[in-house]
């Protein structure tokens, strides 16, 4: 911080007077060096030198205080000349919009977002253009003054730097298996799919771990999610998949002490709550089915299937998943018989209004009609008083765990709601 100037030079002679500009001035160099941004060529007659200056500017905090001395070495790109220095300078950019579209999007799917600001970002751009710029004012070669520098990345204040930054990060996005959209050019995604590149890794052992895990779930009900997507690439495993069960087992480790816990229920009552992803495959595009059966407090089963068939809407997903939490009622109903307990209208709880409407009014039955017919059986239980579904809003629908990726709070709160504490030792 004692080197820190907050006095921002106007000249070159300036900022070499100042120890903390001198400091900034170097970092630059250094970055030139590292990234091989250009070669010291001799000076040729016959092609246009762009000139080159300095830009010194203070970055202050909130505030107001001089928390960094930013200097920049910028090319005079006004005295380029086109079609010889530059051909193409179009560089898509982001809209605001895109970017509000974006959050809306991540914070609907409980997804983290994180910023990442890449340091000099222009020198990482390759240029394809024959370009030559003066040597830094202040920085000459000793031995060769008169030489100019031929530039293999783009400086800041070429016209065409935006557009070889552009190119360099979505060739390397692409390479490493992000698509770029459709719509918005800036916008890049990866999704988990089967693997036709990468390290293979040990058959057996991937699936031995994946063994490991299968039996697991059925006593912790917080892994289900992350551990029914692993076994999908068990037929050729890869490194990312290994490393992907590996986090698994290093969640598992640091939560020995959690569990379910079973309490006395002032309601003592049975009831369900079914939720679907609709279309989260992102191979074959099939919808998931996620669901859960509570006796009062007490979390009694659960479960995570991919759908047989592909929906062709939210509301067939969730139609379908409420079937499925169906079929366990049942069961659980005709078990407590056993016991002498009667469970009449039985609640199922569902977020999709839609779904619900279907199996309650028949006059919709029409839009379904390539639904498969064994789906359709929750509408006679349904009608006859067995089983009332309902709505509950996504907050408290605690199958969302089963069936999506949660932000690290939501997952907590559902884990707590399913009774699943850390018992202390």
């Amino acid at each position: 911080m004692g080197l820190l100037s907050v006095i921002e030079p106007t000249t070159v002679d300036e900022a070499l007077s100042d120890n903390g500009w001198i400091l900034a001035i170097q970092e630059v160099l250094n970055q030139f060096q590292r990234n091989e941004v250009w070669d010291l060529v001799p000076k040729s007659q016959h092609k246009n030198i762009i000139g080159t200056k300095w830009a010194f500017r203070n970055k202050l905090n909130e505030q107001g205080e001089v928390v960094r001395n930013k200097a920049r070495l910028v090319a005079q790109g006004y005295s380029q000349q086109e079609s010889i220095d530059y051909t193409e300078t179009f560089a898509p950019v982001a809209r605001l919009e895109a970017i509000r579209l974006l959050l809306s999007n991540e914070v609907n799917h409980g997804i983290t977002l994180y910023q990442m600001d890449v340091k000099s970002a222009f020198l990482n751009g390759v240029i394809s253009e024959e370009v030559y710029v003066k040597q830094p004012l202040g920085f000459e070669d000793l031995k060769y003054p008169d030489h100019v520098y031929k530039l293999k990345k783009s400086l800041y204040g070429l016209k065409q730097a935006p557009r070889a930054w552009y190119d360099r990060l979505s060739n390397f996005l692409i390479e490493n298996e992000f698509k770029r959209g459709q719509v918005d050019t800036t916008l890049f995604r990866r999704t988990l799919k089967k693997e036709d590149t990468g390290t293979k890794v040990d058959q057996k052992l991937y699936r031995g771990m994946i063994g490991s895990l299968l039996y697991l779930t059925a006593f912790m009900p917080d892994i289900l999610f992350s551990v029914c997507l692993c076994p999908r690439f068990q037929s050729d495993p890869r490194e990312s998949h290994l490393t992907v069960v590996k986090r698994i087992f290093r969640y598992l480790k640091g939560t020995t002490n959690l569990g379910l816990l079973y309490r006395k229920s002032l309601d003592y009552k049975l009831f369900g709550l079914c939720d679907a992803d609709y279309a989260g495959d992102m191979i074959e595009r099939k919808s998931t089915s996620g669901n859960c059966q509570f006796l009062g407090e007490n979390l009694i089963s659960w479960a995570r299937k991919r759908q047989a068939t592909i929906a062709m809407s939210t509301s067939e997903a969730e139609y379908i998943s409420s079937a499925s939490c169906c079929t366990r009622l049942l069961w659980m109903k005709h078990q407590l018989e056993d016991y002498q307990i009667n469970a009449n209208s039985t609640p199922i709880y569902c977020n999709n209004i839609a779904a619900i409407c279907l199996s309650k009014n028949p006059i919709l039955h029409s839009r379904a009609k390539h639904i498969e017919i064994k789906h359709h059986f929750i509408r006679d239980y349904v009608q006859k008083g067995i089983l009332d579904i309902q709505f509950i809003d996504i907050k408290h629908q605690w199958a969302y765990i089963f069936t999506k990726p949660s932000t690290v709070e939501k997952f907590d709160f559902i884990k707590k709601n399913l009774n699943m504490p850390y018992v202390s030792d």
